[in-house]
């Protein structure tokens, strides 16, 4: 047992390893958040489509982001990649437009039991040639790529949305372009809209032509220099750290992050004016990166509902928060949390209840809390190879005193340096 005070390198096969999280008492602290994920990865399958010499700036440093790094640099015939579901679905389609390439695509095995047909079967309706290496419906998949006809093809809206941008992305390099139907529910729109807004910015023809059809042009890409901002999914935990502080006095700022942001999680700072976190920005230029500073403005609202289906990747910080702030919640939109690293809905009942909150799900894809509470075990946290597990309930050690993290280096999926973050915000970490 050691108290860790710089971590400089995560082992990210050690399933053993535990931190032990002790909080302070007053966080006044400047963080460096990561990257954006998702502007990093649409803009790395743009990149490799316009011959890929002006390479994106402040590319995020994550695992999801490395490894589409790796397989575009490497192209190996067998690419792994990993966890990484955005990077299996937009390699997917990506590969599939290569002519003359052949590759198997792969990845953990959680990876491989996380369905694809739906992307595949649209794919193949374009003209791809996909089959599956083991279990239909499922990677690993072996791609032979072709020039892909395009034209009209429909999908279901309530899909995940990385389906969706992983055809847009291919759009403008199809010989008829691309009429994109989405039937039903469409959810997570403000992800699909970020990916059509960084296509038309490197040059593509791509929008909204209905209010459930997209139309991307036969219209090639250009390079350009691209700068890319920094990750609000990230900030939804330095939110949550101070909202729940206990001093008045405490201050972070963040810096990289822009008002009127594309990015749908950029939602969290209106989140959280009902929890008790006020956003000032340095700079309000639209476009510019800027820096945020939050500080405590002493004002929660007694209940929360709210519908998550624009910007899930939230629902972690925002039910541990109001969890922890006595906060009862209706919360809506959550039916994707199954199918990401885990089945986040049961993963979230399950490690709250070691808190003392008895959280209850319903509809597949919606969660409830009361109030009720349940005599807390305290038994540490398991994160379930999820980095939001590790990075959302950290912060509960500002309101617990402590929290033990089992297997915390999952946080390299998407913000490698979180536990050196929160070490310079005050935070002590042992490692077990």
């Amino acid at each position: 047992m050691y108290i860790i005070y710089e971590i400089r390198e995560l082992n990210h096969h050690n399933n053993d390893m535990q931190y032990i999280i002790k909080a302070p008492h007053h966080i006044n602290t400047n963080i460096k958040l990561p990257a954006s994920k998702s502007i990093s990865n649409r803009a790395l399958i743009i990149y490799a489509q316009t011959g890929g010499t002006v390479v994106p700036q402040n590319l995020s440093d994550c695992d999801d982001t490395e490894v589409i790094i790796n397989a575009l640099r490497d192209m190996p015939e067998v690419i792994d990649i990993k966890a990484g579901g955005t990077a299996m679905r937009f390699m997917t389609a990506y590969l599939a437009t290569l002519k003359g390439h052949e590759h198997v695509i792969t990845g953990t095995e959680r990876m491989q039991h996380r369905p694809i047909s739906v992307l595949v079967n649209a794919l193949r309706y374009l003209g791809a040639d996909i089959e599956y290496v083991n279990e239909e419906g499922f990677p690993p998949l072996r791609i032979r790529g072709n020039e892909l006809e395009g034209g009209e093809v429909e999908m279901l809206g309530s899909v995940s949305s990385q389906f969706i941008s992983a055809l847009l992305l291919i759009g403008p390099n199809l010989r008829h372009g691309l009429e994109l139907k989405l039937k039903g529910d469409i959810i997570s729109r403000p992800y699909i809209d970020l990916t059509l807004w960084m296509m038309n910015e490197f040059g593509a023809d791509a929008n909204w032509t209905a209010s459930d059809t997209v139309t991307v042009k036969p219209q090639p890409y250009k390079q350009r220099d691209y700068l890319i901002e920094n990750d609000w999914s990230a900030a939804s935990y330095w939110y949550e750290a101070m909202a729940l502080s206990s001093s008045l006095d405490s201050e972070i700022t963040l810096s990289g992050l822009m008002d009127g942001s594309m990015q749908g999680d950029s939602v969290v700072r209106y989140l959280y004016t009902m929890l008790g976190v006020k956003t000032t920005f340095e700079s309000k230029e639209q476009g510019v990166p800027t820096t945020i500073t939050l500080k405590k403005n002493r004002r929660v609202v007694p209940r929360l509902d709210y519908d998550f289906v624009n910007s899930p990747d939230l629902a972690q910080a925002v039910i541990a928060s109001c969890c922890a702030l006595g906060i009862p919640f209706h919360f809506k939109g959550l039916s994707t949390l199954k199918i990401k690293e885990t089945d986040r809905i049961a993963a979230l009942k399950t490690e709250l209840r070691k808190l003392g909150f008895v959280v209850k799900d319903q509809n597949g894809g919606e969660l409830i809390w009361d109030g009720e509470r349940c005599t807390p075990s305290m038994e540490a946290i398991d994160t379930y190879e999820d980095h939001r597990m590790a990075m959302s309930f950290a912060p509960l050690a500002l309101v617990f005193g402590e929290i033990a993290i089992n297997d915390p280096e999952v946080v390299t999926k998407s913000y490698p340096n979180y536990w050196n973050n929160m070490i310079a915000a005050g935070f002590e970490i042992t490692e077990i």
